[in-house]
């Protein structure tokens, strides 16, 4: 039991590194724009880019991993993150970052999707859901402590210091995997045909639609935290640095709310998170000049935002529950090109028309991912309509206590 909890830890520690690598570098990007002599927009790239790598090649990458022993795959993902921040550390030229932002996100869904299924092989049937959330809560911990870390690092010491940090905790992570893992070579496999096999009902191209505005949503704003607090509501590092740990404690507990939430009422909590979206974003338009009243609106901010993850994973999951899996693998991949897609719709309306309208672009999205969930909803309606009772269409989303959950232990 010891062992198997040092595994679990191990895959959470792991987790924490790969989301502290990829979000880490929100909260100090006017520090790598300033080191390395870009614009903010430019800078903002390291974040759109990596996003876009995940979105193209995650179910691909997931597939052709999917026969590898589960110990080699994860130890060569997480060995590319540790090598990539020491990277970060060392280069100063924006290109070569860059190249190293696209290398490890290669391998970033690859490790996310066989982490869980690692996680709930290595117990009981019955308790693989706590080891997948255990697992998962490496996520929270990673906006809740990895972000704000990073930030204050950057701004009390260097952005050296700070990138020296993720290297060592994917450090530590890839020592953990090599001594506490055993070899589990793959056992049974599922045809590339039959997981692939998922995309061809039409209908789940409108679910997918719908995740990517939400992570558009979500991260159109939070992809330029650092730049709306500093240049709309005026404040310093240290305040930027405090008010991401407070973003991501919240989370911690939003993402709980939010589980809890959809064992009650999937549906309506579906829609309820895209028009939490919308009012969160009207208020930061409303109060972002005021330093005060912004202090109190980031943690609403942080309630919301957690969600996400948790939210579009279960309304995904019902369209690919057969294959959970590569499911994971399209949930990373397009939440990814949502993140894609809201950072460079945010680094062009930062770039022309300032922070503050960041607000409305983070709207407007939520406002499409509405309106794509009801029309998905209408048409699951019409199809029930015309079958008639007797061959009714699902109408529950999995909870997190029949998938993969995202909601921390």
């Amino acid at each position: 039991m010891r062992n198997t909890s040092l595994m679990i830890l191990t895959l959470a520690l792991g987790v924490f590194g790969i989301i502290t690598t990829e979000m880490g570098i929100v909260g100090v990007l006017p520090q790598v724009a300033d080191e390395l002599d870009v614009s903010a927009s430019t800078a903002g790239l390291l974040v759109g880019v990596f996003a876009l790598v995940i979105a193209v090649s995650g179910p691909f990458m997931t597939l052709l991993a999917s026969g590898i022993d589960r110990k080699s795959v994860l130890a060569t993902a997480i060995a590319v993150f540790a090598v990539s921040n020491a990277v970060y550390a060392l280069t100063t030229r924006f290109d070569v970052m860059l190249a190293f932002r696209i290398i490890p996100a290669v391998f970033h869904p690859v490790f996310f999707s066989v982490a869980l299924a690692t996680a709930a092989g290595l117990v009981p049937a019955r308790d693989a859901t706590r080891a997948t959330t255990r697992v998962f809560g490496g996520v929270t911990a990673g906006f809740a402590f990895g972000v704000p870390l990073t930030s204050y690092l950057a701004e009390h010491l260097s952005l050296q210091t700070a990138f020296w940090f993720a290297a060592v905790v994917n450090l530590i992570a890839f020592v953990g995997i090599l001594r506490f893992l055993p070899a589990m070579p793959v056992e049974r496999r599922h045809s590339y045909g039959a997981q692939v096999g998922v995309l061809r009902g039409g209908r789940i191209w409108l679910t997918i639609l719908s995740v990517v505005l939400v992570f558009a949503a979500m991260f159109s704003v939070y992809g330029y935290f650092a730049e709306y607090l500093g240049e709309v509501t005026d404040l310093d590092g240290s305040w930027v640095g405090a008010l991401l740990m407070a973003f991501g404690v919240v989370m911690i507990l939003g993402n709980f709310a939010f589980g809890a939430l959809l064992r009650r009422d999937p549906i309506r909590t579906v829609l309820l998170f895209p028009a939490l979206c919308l009012a969160v974003y009207l208020l930061l338009y409303a109060v972002g000049p005021y330093a005060a009243a912004m202090i109190v609106a980031v943690p609403l901010w942080g309630a919301v935002h957690s969600g996400g993850l948790i939210v579009s994973q279960s309304w995904l999951g019902r369209d690919a529950r057969d294959f959970p899996e590569f499911g994971n693998s399209l949930f990373i991949s397009f939440s990814n090109l949502g993140i894609t897609a809201g950072t460079t719709v945010g680094g062009w309306v930062l770039s022309a028309a300032g922070a503050h309208r960041l607000a409305w672009v983070g709207a407007a999205f939520a406002v499409a991912a509405l309106a794509t969930m009801l029309l998905r909803l209408h048409l699951d309606r019409v199809d029930r309509h015309r079958q008639g009772a007797s061959t009714p269409a699902p109408t529950r989303l999995p909870t997190p206590d029949t998938l993969t959950p995202a909601e921390p232990a």
